[in-house]
């Protein structure tokens, strides 16, 4: 199970980005960790500018919503999601 917080309106995880895969999607989870691969490689940002597309897209909330509060230039980030509440963190990792 993916670890997460919720705080007023925003979820906080952990996610451990693999660039540089054929397409982005998310993998699974290793230890409480959201596993994603990203369809960009790590140079001058590109990763992180599809991780937060891609988070986005899948949570259905605008690119302004989705922070990366920690790891910018790491695999392991923690990131937050504006405006989706722990039911629907769960409910849309659980649906795909």
């Amino acid at each position: 199970m993916i670890r997460f917080s919720t705080q007023d309106d925003a979820v906080t995880f952990s996610v451990r980005a693999q660039p540089r895969a054929p397409k982005s999607k998310i993998v699974g989870e290793i230890e409480g960790v959201l596993k994603i691969r990203l369809a960009a490689p790590p140079v001058d940002g590109a990763a992180n500018e599809e991780l937060i597309y891609f988070l986005a897209k899948f949570f259905a909330v605008s690119r302004q919503s989705i922070e990366i509060i920690f790891g910018a230039t790491a695999k392991n980030k923690i990131v937050r999601v504006h405006g989706i509440t722990g039911e629907q963190f769960l409910a849309k990792l659980s649906a795909g």
